[in-house]
């Protein structure tokens, strides 16, 4: 996977499309993402027997599509699609638009 927790993602659909932000969690098996602060959803909680852990509605951040997002490079802080390399036995990530591995 191309995409890795911690990197900062455009996001390219959706209502927020636009937004710059970090992955906080990564699911493989179904291909979806968490992204920090981007489609957020009310959930209703239920309360639990001890009474610092409160009920009522809550905003959460929903998965959202791995094809929806795309990795802003650090080096040319531009959205770029990322190709693997292999140096000396070490995988690399290499921006597409100025060559630099990150």
């Amino acid at each position: 996977m191309k995409i890795k927790k911690g990197d900062t993602v455009k996001i390219l659909s959706g209502k927020d499309r636009g937004k710059i932000s970090k992955v906080m969690h990564i699911y493989k098996d179904t291909g979806k993402v968490i992204v920090e602060k981007v489609n957020i959803v009310k959930k209703h909680k239920k309360q639990t027997g001890d009474k610092k852990d409160e009920g009522g509605i809550v905003k959460v951040e929903a998965p959202i599509s791995i094809s929806k997002i795309m990795v802003v490079c650090p080096v040319c802080d531009k959205p770029t699609r990322v190709k693997i390399d292999r140096v000396k036995g070490k995988v690399k990530r290499v921006c597409k638009k100025c060559n630099k591995s990150f």
